[in-house]
């Protein structure tokens, strides 16, 4: 069977049994918290636990390093409408230590691309498009750097309300321990 088929197996007994019930809540975070992180896979469960959150307690959202690459891109559109319209009232930005984004090399990324049939001329048509790939896939050198530099996107963004706190830590993938990099308030 499939990795799919096995998910729908698994769903179909899920709904069945009724197992959802103990999830049950509001579209609205009860802790009136959003938090944009990475889509590391240690950080799916260590991180709410680490924070005493439990599904309902706060709005994820999640993308490659917990960045906000640029203002008017899908992040920050999720995390204005998570504070105007799901009643958010703090941002945390929290990214990790030992993030593959910090050791991305976009020339092994390309590589990997082309290995898998990406041809030459979609990377020529991207180029002539203006489009540098190299640019768009680097990464970080510093964590706690990449963290400030998304707060700060996010605090100064022009259609983000100022009295919302935007706050940045970084956790520990290892023991769930976060350390402050912004106060927000």
């Amino acid at each position: 069977m499939t990795l799919l088929g096995n998910l729908l197996e698994y769903n179909q007994k899920f709904v069945e049994e009724k197992s959802y019930e103990e999830y049950r809540t509001t579209k609205f975070p009860d802790k009136r918290l959003v938090i944009l992180t990475c889509m590391d896979t240690r950080l799916v469960e260590l991180l709410p636990k680490s924070m005493n959150m439990k599904n309902g307690d706060v709005k994820i959202v999640k993308n490659a390093g917990a960045v906000v690459a640029h203002p008017y891109g899908s992040i920050m559109r999720s995390l204005l409408i998570a504070v105007y319209e799901l009643q958010a009232d703090e941002v945390l930005v929290i990214g990790h230590h030992e993030c593959g984004m910090s050791a991305l090399n976009s020339e092994h990324i390309i590589g990997k691309m082309k290995e898998r049939g990406i041809d030459e001329d979609t990377f020529n048509t991207l180029d002539y498009s203006g489009i540098d790939l190299h640019d768009w896939l680097k990464g970080f050198s510093s964590v706690e750097e990449s963290v400030s530099h998304s707060v700060d996107m996010i605090k100064n963004h022009p259609l983000m309300d100022k009295n919302i706190p935007v706050h940045g830590l970084v956790i520990s993938p290892e023991t769930g321990k976060l350390d402050l990099v912004v106060e927000g308030y």
